[in-house]
């Protein structure tokens, strides 16, 4: 899966790893490469351990490059 640099008129495959990257760091949690290959939260769970270089690499591109953060009031 090619690296696709958050753009203002493109985002990332929904549930890829940069997607899961930028809501990890968007609503607060903890660093936690993954990925779901169907679409965040359906099918299998890609864990770090299963992931390649790439795939961490786009995980932590879209947490360290996500800017807003979850209000929670």
């Amino acid at each position: 899966m090619p690296i696709i640099p958050i753009e203002s008129n493109r985002m990332p495959e929904h549930g890829g790893p940069q997607d899961r990257g930028s809501a990890d760091a968007y609503y607060g949690r903890n660093y936690d490469p993954h990925w779901y290959p169907l679409g965040t939260h359906k099918g299998e769970r890609i864990e770090v351990s299963s992931m390649s270089l790439d795939e961490i690499e786009e995980y932590k591109y879209g947490y360290d490059n996500e800017q807003d953060r979850k209000d929670w009031g």
